[in-house]
């Protein structure tokens, strides 16, 4: 049985009618990236090693970057995080022994993770977790596909969320963008959805609790910070490990106590405090609470973004 929520599964994936379509006019975020293949039979044929194969950090996959500069927004590995008030380089995470799981500590960062939910309030309602995505609309949210349908009606996120308190608001979900993959045939490989969110009044999302970076094409041996909401607490979840490669376009990290309800938790990578991942793809996250689950990020992702930046603006 997988651990991660499934409430909203695949199966409503596969009935969507909207598809992510090459994009001809962009806002001025937006860029092209060169297509990798698209299916899971595309993937087989390429001889990518079987989920069950024991991690190979050292052979990591080649995606190809784009010719074009890069948006500001999005970062390919070792370009940097782009730091500004908004995106959180100033956050101070205290160092915890890898591979540890606690509490985590109330801060910038922190502040951008939150729960998804429907209903009056999260308490005891939330099924997933979900991050504020830095982008120049100011009001994306980043989590699995597989937490979300294509209608968001009722669809509410509580960043910060501690104990019953939403300390930054709860926010309308109002539109959700999912790549072709997922759509087509619930691809785990494709397990990430953006998320648009209405403004509280006047101010959008970024505005009241900053955005995170997403970055493209990082290592898969890499140190990260993995945040996640369990189903069953009131509290995040933080730890920080290192990374390595399950498959092709799979992300694996170790890290105990990753419970139903931190699918959608980000992997924020420790040098550049940019995004890298979420909690899902594989076994929807992972069948055991201890090691968790990522689809990589690469110009796939970078193409939903620009999509969902220029459907925003």
């Amino acid at each position: 049985m997988y651990r991660r929520p499934v409430a909203l599964t695949s199966a409503l994936a596969l009935g969507l009618i909207a598809t992510i379509a090459g994009i001809d006019t962009l806002t001025s975020e937006a860029t092209a990236f060169t297509s990798r293949p698209q299916t899971a039979a595309s993937r087989v044929a390429a001889a990518a090693p079987s989920p069950s194969a024991s991690p190979s950090p050292s052979a990591s996959p080649s995606p190809s970057p784009s010719n074009a500069a890069e948006p500001a927004p999005v970062a390919q590995s070792g370009q940097g995080a782009g730091s500004s008030p908004t995106q959180g380089s100033s956050q101070v995470v205290p160092p915890v022994a890898l591979g540890t799981t606690a509490t985590a500590p109330v801060t910038a960062e922190s502040g951008r993770v939150g729960v998804l939910f429907t209903g009056s309030t999260p308490t005891a309602n939330h099924t997933c977790s979900a991050s504020v995505l830095h982008s120049s609309t100011k009001n994306l949210v980043l989590t699995a596909a597989h937490c979300v349908s294509a209608t968001p009606a009722g669809l509410l996120f509580a960043p910060g969320y501690r104990n019953g308190q939403t300390p930054s608001g709860v926010w309308q979900v109002t539109k959700v963008f999912l790549a072709d993959g997922w759509t087509a045939s619930g691809d785990q490989d494709e397990d990430y959805a953006i998320l648009q969110i209405a403004e509280n009044g006047t101010t959008n999302i970024e505005d009241a609790v900053g955005g995170t970076v997403l970055g493209l094409d990082a290592p898969f041996t890499d140190t990260v910070r993995l945040y996640g909401y369990p189903d069953s607490a009131e509290l995040p979840l933080l730890c920080t490990n290192v990374t390595s490669r399950q498959d092709t376009f799979q992300r694996r990290i170790d890290c105990p106590s990753y419970s139903g309800g931190t699918s959608g938790g980000p992997f924020i990578d420790t040098d550049t405090n940019q995004v890298i991942g979420v909690i899902g793809g594989y076994q929807q996250g992972g069948d055991t609470d201890d090691t968790s689950y990522g689809a990589y990020f690469d110009h796939t992702i970078g193409t939903l973004y620009q999509q969902a930046v220029s459907a925003s603006s």
